[in-house]
C-alpha cells in the first residue's frame, strides 16, 4: 500500500510488532505525536503511556514505557523498555503497583528514590489507562 510505512516496536525481550502501519500515535514528553507515511525524519523520546497504531484499517493499542523513536519517511522504529498488549496486562497487579508507588511518593525519601517511585507510578498508570480505554 502506498500510504503505509514499516513499523518496528522492539523491547529488550521481544519484537512486539514488525510490519506495515498506516498511522501511529505515540506518547512523548509534551503529549501525543502522530506519524504517517512520508513523515519528516525525527528522533524523539517515548514517555510511559498508550501507544496506538493502525494496520489494515484496524487500530491496535499497547502500553509502553520509556524509550526512543526514530521516525523516517518510510520506516519508524520504537525502542521501548516494555510494551504490552491490553490482554497481557494483569489489572490487579497494575493496581497494586500503582498503590505501592503512590505510598512511596508520600514518604520522605531521597531524590533518586522519589524519581524511581514517580517512574513506577507512570508505568502503572499507563498500563491501567490502556486497559480502561
Amino acid at each position: 500500500m502506498a500510504n503505509t510505512f514499516q513499523l518496528e516496536i522492539i523491547t529488550p525481550n521481544r519484537v512486539f510488532y514488525s510490519g506495515p502501519a498506516e498511522d501511529l500515535i505515540l506518547p512523548v514528553l509534551d503529549g501525543l505525536y502522530g506519524v504517517q507515511a512520508g513523515h519528516e525524519p525525527v528522533v524523539t523520546a517515548l514517555e510511559p503511556g498508550e501507544l496506538q497504531f493502525r494496520v489494515n484499517g484496524e487500530w491496535h493499542k499497547a502500553a509502553v514505557t520509556t524509550g526512543f523513536a526514530e521516525i523516517l519517511p518510510d520506516k519508524t522504529v520504537l525502542l521501548a523498555a516494555a510494551a504490552e498488549h491490553p490482554d497481557e496486562i494483569d489489572i490487579n497487579r497494575a493496581e497494586a503497583a500503582k498503590a505501592r508507588a503512590e505510598e512511596r511518593m508520600r514518604q520522605k525519601q531521597s531524590m533518586q528514590e522519589y524519581y524511581q517511585s514517580q517512574a513506577a507510578l507512570s508505568r502503572a498508570t499507563a498500563r491501567l489507562r490502556t486497559l480502561h480505554r
